[in-house]
């Protein structure tokens, strides 16, 4: 039986369950299911992964403090959310877990976006007749070579590729979010093929920038910089919209993306603001996640001016 789940910082306080301030306030309210232990897999990144000396409280930069489930469905109402984002480690019993928390979280009548491991096809319809519109797939890194380095997991490279197809089969173009890290040691060119496959899948894409984080593999890593996250971010719109294709991308010998096929005035008419805030299922802004604040945010919390588009083009061509 459930009986603790981890919720985090910004929707507790936006839930009531703890004091504090935010720089924006969280739209969906942001899950985590309770394991006293470390995940199964091994991610060179992840403070949850089995060999992390990190705090296990965080996931990126967040802290998710545990809370008695039932203290957390009383103040969910509270926080007015568009919809519940659940998101899984794997260790034995998660499945039970998370098929237990989908009935406790019925009754407030929310649509429920699941962050999973693959699962089998007749337990995503399971999920289906639960309240779930939407799965995240934890591809992670952009290129196989790149996921052999830092995915020490029981699931292969082809394995999160079907999940997603699965996905996609059960509930629809668009239903698959799959996840992709910039900084992970991949060049722009892998970045794209990944979201070229996604979006040939009939998937979507959400971006995360790395960040390095005391007690992971990765902990002396650098963070992707602002310009080239940006490069991408105008890549992943592009793809998604159709307006341009990875063969008339330009990519210098290493791979760095240095245009798009499309001349620079055009980009800027083409490209709404929205292109830099958080890319998730609908009622997603998942706030400061990647990262500090104070400072300009990989992806914003909120939709940014439209003279800022012109700008980040500007710099980055």
């Amino acid at each position: 039986m459930v009986e603790l789940i981890r919720v985090s910082y910004g929707t507790a306080v936006t839930m009531g369950l703890r004091s504090g301030k935010t720089l924006a306030k969280p739209t969906t309210a942001y899950l985590m299911t309770y394991w006293p232990g470390h995940c199964r897999n091994n991610c060179a990144f992840c403070v949850q992964a089995r060999e992390s000396k990190a705090d296990l409280e965080k996931l990126s930069r967040v802290t998710w403090p545990a809370f008695e489930l039932e203290e957390v469905l009383d103040a969910l109402p509270k926080g007015n959310f568009s919809r519940i984002c659940l998101q899984t480690i794997d260790y034995p019993g998660m499945v039970e877990d998370v098929l237990e928390l989908l009935e406790a979280f019925a009754p407030l009548n929310l649509p429920v976006s699941v962050s999973i491991t693959p699962v089998e096809k007749e337990l995503l319809r399971e999920f289906k007749g639960r309240r779930v519109d939407y799965v995240g797939v934890g591809l992670d890194a952009a290129s196989e070579r790149v996921y052999r380095e830092v995915k020490d997991s029981l699931y292969s490279w082809d394995d999160m590729w079907k999940f997603t197809r699965d996905i996609v089969d059960v509930f629809g173009p668009g239903s698959a979010f799959v996840h992709l890290i910039a900084g992970l040691g991949e060049t722009d060119r892998e970045m794209v093929e990944a979201m070229a496959r996604a979006y040939r899948m009939k998937a979507e894409v959400s971006l995360f920038a790395f960040t390095p984080i005391k007690g992971t593999r990765l902990e002396n890593a650098k963070p992707p910089s602002l310009e080239r996250y940006r490069r991408i971010q105008l890549a992943r719109y592009l793809l998604e919209k159709g307006l341009s294709s990875p063969k008339e991308f330009e990519f210098d010998e290493n791979g760095n993306l240095t245009g798009f096929g499309i001349p620079k005035e055009e980009l800027t008419e083409l490209i709404p603001p929205e292109v830099f805030a958080t890319h998730g299922c609908p009622g997603c802004n998942r706030p400061y996640y990647n990262e500090r604040p104070k400072r300009e945010p990989y992806n914003f919390p909120l939709k940014p001016e439209k003279e800022y588009v012109g700008r980040i083009i500007e710099a980055i061509l």
